[in-house]
């Protein structure tokens, strides 16, 4: 019959195919594999079609060195290089086949979580063969096995030539209250959430000791707490939870993490020492918190005791005292005699009521990790928070990473429990590993669901995730731009003088564009401390300096943990900085920035890349994928990128300075011994105007 006609011609052998390419049988057979086609031995048959992307992808790379200059490189995967990026190439304009129009595919839409996916990966969710989208990855200048990663930018150009609109789409946040739009019914009062902070020696611990009634201070080193510990407290029937952090930076680290724990902040301010530096700083805290603040005027029992004077003090942080025409609630205790201490809890009680807080403890459990560590006896042991359902023993969870099955509950007098609600602290165990504070943690099914989420998370979690949302002012301008919802610009001034910041404040709190202003949400001077950094992680806000500097490893904290700082010497480009962004047209600059050095000391023939040169990396990391010049004599005399590195036989994604390496370097064969290969790459440029 003519169809069977027609399929004979369509099967060629591997081993025909490597004669035809003058190309081992063991490498063509390795290839095949990386492509997902199914060939086991050389008398194995493949389809024309795989056959014809074969001889695409060997004669291209051999290409490379014969038409040096009909070649160039690739931009946008350059720029961008993945973590296993593939190499690039660019194929000559005759051997670009047409692709069907989009109009004969399914023109259908494809949500992408991720940034960067394998082909493979990346295949099956557009429910195409890996062969397909290799073959149209090489038509667009990539050259990629089916195991690397590409980029979301490669990816959707890919996706859409297959007639595939790709979409990226943040991966939603842990949503706590999801159960909670199930059945409005079945939510209930819960006990608040309250977190206590102030000045060192303000006397926290001892006004917790006071509520709780036990001796808990004598426990810690020097009196001061070592670790994040929560408590409850039962008053006239009802129950109210406490927070007691190491500090106001604890408290903002688990916001910066996403865990909007808290609904109350007390703080305590000593009244015969008043506002003290770390008092500003909690201050600063609390408020970018966007929770009510309760300020509780401790040591009111001593002679020298000033409450009016720590009023006065408040007023000037706009913490207005209600007796003073104002809307902040103040209350005179004395944790060393117990007075004060039942209004204060009333008052906590009485502002909870005015925020409804409910909660729903028939759903599945979820909430967030307190704090977590690893016991000796008990392994890994967490404190949580629960914020949604009824936790209990035996139930599956996960939390980011990790995941288990509840063990044991433990109260915060130290006893076993069955089951915990909402707002209820407790310090579980079962976890298989120690999970990080700050994140979520949800009950589900079965250990199998849990478990094959946190291998899913651990995964996917990348660095920029695992710090928490950070923003650059080139961002915000580009959300302005875009027409995207944004509420206002938050910034951090440090100035070295007052009158600097006084004249920064009252020039940025001018500016505006529509509904757009600046929020200032600390303003003081000195040099940037990491304070300073987790309150702008924590609160999406820019820091800006006015002839100022880094205190300590500051700046080593910045840049690790994506803030943006900066720096500037005259006050007219702060101005023009941020009136531009807030209209959205301020656009990044980039820099080149060396990253790694190699020299080559020897040359070598590889039957599948052609020549490749041995080197030594004298400084730096070699990262495959990244771009590099070509240096003879201190000139440049090619330019590529870095697309092949092998350490001995194997391929790998990256070596290190002092160890021996082979390199190529696309679009250029002519690599010579005493050659330095000089690995860059562009980065975004940092604002550091100087007079």
């Amino acid at each position: 019959m003519p169809v069977k006609k027609k399929a004979a011609p369509k099967k060629i052998k591997v081993e025909a195919l490597s004669k035809e390419l003058k190309t081992d049988v063991k490498e063509l057979l390795s290839i095949l594999k990386d492509l997902d086609i199914n060939a086991k031995t050389k008398a194995s048959s493949i389809d024309e079609e795989s056959a014809k992307l074969i001889t695409e992808l060997i004669k291209s790379g051999k290409s490379k060195k014969q038409e040096p200059a009909a070649v160039k490189t690739a931009k946008a995967p350059a720029e961008k290089a993945s973590p296993e990026p593939a190499a690039v190439i660019e194929l000559p304009p005759a051997e670009t086949a047409p692709m069907p129009p989009a109009a004969a595919v399914s023109n259908k839409i494809v949500a992408l979580s991720e940034k960067e996916i394998s082909v493979k990966d990346l295949a099956a969710r557009l429910e195409v063969r890996p062969v397909d989208l290799i073959k149209q990855l090489l038509l667009e200048g990539i050259l990629a096995t089916i195991n690397q990663r590409i980029n979301f930018e490669i990816a959707s150009k890919a996706a859409l030539k297959l007639g595939i609109d790709l979409v990226y789409e943040e991966k939603a946040s842990e949503k706590i209250d999801a159960c909670r739009t199930v059945d409005k019914s079945k939510l209930v009062t819960r006990p608040p959430i309250v977190t206590v902070m102030g000045h060192v020696d303000h006397g926290k611990t001892k006004l917790l000791d006071a509520i709780r009634k036990t001796n808990v201070i004598d426990t810690e080193a020097g009196g001061i707490t070592q670790h994040i510990g929560a408590y409850q407290v039962e008053i006239n029937g009802r129950q109210i939870t406490f927070l007691d952090t190491p500090g106001h930076e604890a408290f903002t680290a688990l916001r910066a993490r996403g865990a909007n724990v808290t609904d109350i902040v007390v703080l305590v301010v000593a009244a015969d020492d008043g506002i003290m530096p770390q008092t500003k700083e909690a201050i600063d805290h609390a408020k970018a918190s966007n929770v009510p603040i309760i300020v509780a005027i401790n040591k009111i029992d001593k002679p020298d005791a000033s409450p009016d004077r720590v009023k006065q003090q408040l007023s000037e942080f706009d913490l207005t005292p209600e007796e003073w025409g104002g809307s902040t609630v103040t209350v005179g205790v004395s944790a060393l005699k117990g007075t004060g201490i039942e209004s204060l809890l009333e008052m906590i009680l009485l502002m909870a009521d005015m925020q409804e807080l409910k909660a729903n403890p028939s759903c599945p459990a979820a909430g967030v990790i307190i704090e977590s560590y690893m016991d000796k006896s008990m392994g890994p042991v967490a404190t949580v928070i629960v914020q949604e359902g009824t936790l209990r023993v035996g139930d599956a969870f996960y939390s980011g990473g990790t995941s288990g099955k509840i063990r044991a509950l433990i109260n915060d007098k130290g006893k076993r429990i069955s089951k915990a609600g909402p707002a209820f602290p407790i310090k579980i165990l079962g976890i298989s590993s120690v999970p990080q504070s700050g994140d979520v943690f949800k009950v589900m099914p079965s250990e199998k669901e849990a478990r094959t989420i946190a291998e899913q998370n651990s995964q996917s979690q990348d660095q920029s995730k695992l710090r928490g949302k950070v923003i650059s002012l080139e961002d915000f301008s580009q959300k302005v731009k875009s027409g995207d919802e944004v509420k206002g610009l938050n910034l951090i001034i440090k100035a070295d003088v007052h009158g600097s910041q006084e004249a920064l404040v009252s020039s940025l709190e001018e500016l505006s564009a529509g509904n757009i202003k600046t929020n200032i949400i600390r303003n003081s001077t000195g040099n940037i401390t990491q304070g300073d950094i987790m309150l702008s992680k924590a609160s999406e806000a820019i820091i800006v300096g006015f002839n100022v500097d880094f205190e300590g490893e500051t700046k080593a904290l910045a840049d690790s943990e994506g803030v943006d700082v900066r720096m500037y010497s005259i006050i007219y480009e702060v101005i023009d900085d941020i009136k531009m962004a807030l209209e959205g047209m301020l656009e990044p600059e980039y820099e080149e920035a060396v990253t790694a050095h190699a020299a080559v000391r020897q040359m070598f023939k590889y039957s599948k890349v052609g020549t490749i040169a041995g080197c030594i990396v004298s400084d730096g990391k070699v990262v495959r994928g990244s771009k590099a010049r070509v240096l003879r004599n201190s000139e440049k005399i090619a330019e590529g990128a870095i697309s092949t590195l092998k350490r001995f036989k194997d391929d790998v994604k990256e070596v290190a300075a002092g160890l021996e390496c082979g390199i190529t370097i696309s679009n250029f064969d002519g690599l010579k011994v005493e050659d330095v290969i000089e690995q860059f790459e562009m980065r975004v440029k940092k604002k550091h105007v100087k007079a």
